[in-house]
């Protein structure tokens, strides 16, 4: 499953991809450190290879969160039912709850440390949800893939 994460904090960052490695998450894990710079990665590839997860910071100098969901918002058909975006915060604003779950694109909002309960419901989400042409390649983690 090939997965992003997105977190200016280079900390966050780590324990994240060691928590998803842990939970079995062994295709590419792409880290960035700048919203910027994902978007840059993933624009070409948004058609070809776009990611499965995303794991996305939302407050981060130069472009933020929401400021990449924006970019990905003109894409929102392709990624639609294949890849899944959930927001990393710290921040227990009511308001940034509330857009999360009003944007078409983001699946949910995970109050940092990213832990192994909520990569589990978010794979167990993923493995519900996807559809039946796509799950054909997929194998669910915990049934002898990543």
């Amino acid at each position: 499953m090939l997965t992003y994460l997105i977190d200016d904090d280079v900390v966050s960052l780590f324990v994240a991809e060691q928590t998803l490695r842990l939970e079995g998450f062994m295709a590419p894990i792409i880290p960035f450190t700048a919203a910027e710079d994902a978007w840059a990665y993933l624009e070409p590839r948004l058609v070809s290879d776009p990611p499965e997860f995303i794991f996305l910071d939302l407050n981060m100098p130069v472009m933020d969160g929401w400021a990449f969901l924006d970019m990905l918002a003109p894409h929102a058909a392709t990624l639609k039912g294949w890849c899944r975006i959930y927001l990393l915060t710290s921040s227990l604003a009511l308001v940034d709850t509330e857009k999360a779950r009003s944007h078409a694109l983001v699946q949910g909002i995970i109050h940092k440390p990213l832990d192994e309960d909520a990569i589990r419901a978010a794979v167990l989400e993923r493995n519900t949800t996807l559809p039946a042409a796509a799950r054909k390649g997929a194998t669910p983690i915990g049934q002898g893939g990543a």
